[in-house]
């Protein structure tokens, strides 16, 4: 290839476009793999998390207060209480623990 202006763009072009192909296949080869586990909401959860996974599904968020209602969930401007969390929500259901779990995380701004 020349080494001119034209041959350098097209070097650089080529390049790019091989960067974004190893990217695509590099999320395509991770497609697989489990989401990573948000490990500051799992210590925010602590054993509620345990009863979270025994926990029948679907539930509600009305199910859950009243079972858990009481629990102290670490947030980042402190603590609340479940029940508190879940105040602003109708009741709302859950088909696993990731639902509820995704939710708190949404509700505490995690």
């Amino acid at each position: 290839m020349a080494d001119d202006k034209k041959g350098r763009n097209k070097q650089a072009d080529d390049e790019e476009r091989r960067q974004r192909e190893r990217e695509l296949q590099e999320a395509r080869d991770r497609g697989d793999e489990p989401e990573p586990v948000d490990a500051a909401l799992e210590d925010a959860l602590d054993d509620l998390d345990d009863n979270l996974e025994d926990r029948e599904y679907p539930t509600t968020a009305d199910e859950l207060v009243s079972a858990h209602g009481d629990r102290e969930i670490e947030t980042e401007d402190g603590s609340k209480r479940l029940e508190d969390v879940f105040d602003p929500v109708d009741d709302e259901s859950y088909d696993s623990a990731d639902e509820v779990r995704n939710r708190i995380r949404e509700l505490t701004d995690r």
